[in-house]
């Protein structure tokens, strides 16, 4: 990690933005603050950043809105939530408009800092292996490119969603455990997400790739054990 690493602060909270400059500053990062909307569309403007933490409720609106803007105008850049609201609906807004993690306040630097390593050094890089391309059925992941496609579309995934999926796939027809998804997802400190972290990523990929996600018939629950992708001749 180097002192290129930009990362964009939206937050109206001047007590965690202090903590937070300082801290991050100290791991190395420069941090560019905005504490409205209007002011984190202005920085989104004039400069290119390495991630983005944003906050969900703001005085003139809310980080959902800058995630998807970021989104439409096609950059994969991270997005990582900061959100003092831990109900599920919540959790889902974010990741449909485009965020790769969220965390739930009050949280601890430690933690921050691991999910903010792990999404440098995934992004742009994606699950690149010796091969390039897994296909199960209609489904085909493009492991140099770092898309999937489902019946020859493409499927709209955030990058936990994508590295979800091909750690599922590489593994097909094996049963991945909890602990092991978490550690390959969250750099190796899946004692840091939240119990249901996980559960929302699985139900939310299931809406994405089953054709009824209330009875998956390719990403399947073991219980008690994790998960397991189905190969198509079981």
């Amino acid at each position: 990690m180097t002192l290129e690493h930009t990362i964009l602060l939206l937050e109206d909270d001047t007590d965690l933005i202090d903590g937070l400059t300082y801290s991050l500053s100290r791991e190395g990062y420069i941090v560019d603050v905005a504490q409205t909307v209007k002011t984190a569309y202005a920085c989104l403007e004039t400069r290119e950043y390495s991630l983005l933490l944003l906050d969900v409720t703001l005085p003139d609106g809310n980080g959902v809105d800058v995630c998807r803007f970021v989104r439409e105008r096609g950059s994969r850049t991270p997005i990582i939530f900061l959100t003092a609201m831990d109900e599920e609906v919540h959790v889902i807004r974010g990741l449909d408009s485009g965020a790769d993690d969220y965390i739930t306040k009050p949280f601890k630097l430690g933690e921050l800092c691991s999910r903010i390593r792990a999404q440098l050094r995934r992004s742009g890089s994606g699950d690149v292996s010796a091969a390039n391309r897994f296909t199960s059925g209609a489904l085909s992941i493009d492991l140099f490119g770092g898309g999937a496609f489902l019946n020859n579309q493409p499927l709209e995934l955030t990058s936990v969603e994508y590295r979800l999926l091909c750690l599922l796939v590489r593994n097909a027809g094996q049963t991945v455990l909890r602990n092991t998804i978490l550690d390959a997802l969250w750099d190796g400190n899946g004692n840091f997400v939240d119990d249901n972290t996980l559960s929302v990523y699985i139900r939310r990929l299931r809406e994405k790739i089953e054709e009824d996600p209330s009875n998956p018939v390719h990403l399947l629950t073991v219980r008690g054990f994790g998960y397991k992708w189905r190969r198509e001749n079981e």
